[in-house]
C-alpha cells in the first residue's frame, strides 16, 4: 500500500511550482538581456546591420539646406552632404565666411552651393530665406543653428539651457511621430564632445571628437533610431553613463568634479598657442 500524505504532496507540487516559475523567470531575463545586447550592437555598427545605398541621401531629394554653415559642425555637414551627391543651401550669419566655404566646397565636390545670409537672432530673416528657396528639391534640412540660439542665447542659465533642449527632442520626436508614414525622417542628435569654436576648438581625442569625423560618422545612424549620439564613441559612453543612478550625477561632489574637469580643461585649451 502507498499513501501519500496531504502535506508531502502540497510541498511537492508548491517546490514544483517554483522551480518552474524561477526557470520561466530566468529565460525572461537571457531574453531580455540578449534583445539589449543585439540593440546595443546594431547602435554600435549601424553600417554593418543597416547599410545604406551610395545614393540614399541624394535619393531624399537635389537640395540640403545646413544653418550654421560657416564653421564647425554645420560648415562639416555641408561639405559631407555635397561629397555624397547633394547641391547645398548654405545658411548662416556671416558672409564672408559662407563666400569662402562655398568656393571651397564647391572646387572640392563639383557641386552647386547657394549662400543666403541670415542671423537667427532676428525675425525679419524668415521671408528672405523662403524667397531664396524657392523651387528647390529639398530632400534634407540641418537646423543646427537653430539649436545654437534655443540652448546658448544665455550660457549662464543652465535651466533655461537644459529647458530649450528638452524642447527640441520632445519636438523632433513628435515630428517623426507624425510624419513617419509621409517617408519623413526626423532625427535627434545630441553628442557628448564635438571640437569646435563653441566647445573652445579643444583638442580632438577620442571623446572630444574632430567635426568632420564626427558628421561621417553621425550620417550612419540616420536610419538607426529617433536619437543617438552620433558616433561609436559616444554612443558607448551613453549605455555607460545610463547605468550609473541619477542620484550620483546630482550629487554635491560629482557636480564639483565636474566642474573641476570643464575648468582643467577650458585652462588646458587656452595655454595652447
Amino acid at each position: 500500500m502507498l499513501v501519500f500524505h496531504a502535506s508531502s504532496l502540497d510541498q511537492f507540487t508548491m517546490g514544483e511550482f517554483q522551480q518552474q516559475l524561477l526557470t520561466l523567470w530566468g529565460g525572461l531575463i537571457c531574453l531580455f538581456t540578449l534583445v539589449k545586447c543585439i540593440r546595443f550592437l546594431k547602435d554600435l555598427f549601424p553600417h554593418v546591420w543597416i547599410a545604406l545605398p551610395a545614393s540614399f541621401f541624394r535619393s531624399m531629394g537635389e537640395w540640403a539646406v545646413v544653418t550654421g554653415a560657416g564653421d564647425g559642425i554645420g560648415k562639416a555637414y555641408s561639405l559631407e552632404l555635397a561629397k555624397r551627391g547633394l547641391n547645398v543651401v548654405m545658411i548662416s550669419r556671416t558672409l564672408e565666411k559662407l563666400q569662402k566655404v562655398a568656393t571651397e566646397i564647391e572646387q572640392a565636390t563639383g557641386r552647386n552651393v547657394k549662400i543666403i545670409q541670415a542671423d537667427f537672432t532676428k525675425d525679419s530673416i524668415y521671408e528672405n530665406i523662403e524667397e531664396s528657396l524657392q523651387g528647390l528639391e529639398i530632400g534634407i534640412l540641418e537646423p543646427h543653428q537653430l539649436q545654437h540660439y534655443l540652448c546658448y542665447q544665455d550660457d549662464t542659465d543652465n535651466t533655461e539651457t537644459n529647458g530649450a533642449k528638452a524642447f527640441l527632442n520632445i519636438f523632433s520626436k513628435a515630428l517623426q511621430a507624425e510624419y513617419k508614414a509621409k517617408g519623413i525622417i526626423v532625427r535627434v542628435v545630441t553628442p557628448y564632445g564635438v571640437s569646435t569654436s563653441m566647445t573652445m576648438n579643444q583638442k580632438p581625442s577620442l571623446i572630444m571628437k574632430a567635426a568632420e569625423n564626427f558628421v561621417t560618422e553621425s550620417l550612419n545612424y540616420i536610419t538607426v533610431k529617433d536619437e543617438t549620439f552620433g558616433c561609436l564613441a559616444h554612443e558607448i559612453m551613453g549605455y555607460i553613463l545610463q547605468l550609473i543612478p541619477l542620484w550620483v550625477f546630482h550629487s554635491d561632489r560629482f557636480q564639483e568634479l565636474f566642474l573641476h574637469v570643464s575648468s582643467a580643461a577650458q585652462k588646458r585649451n587656452q595655454r595652447r598657442p
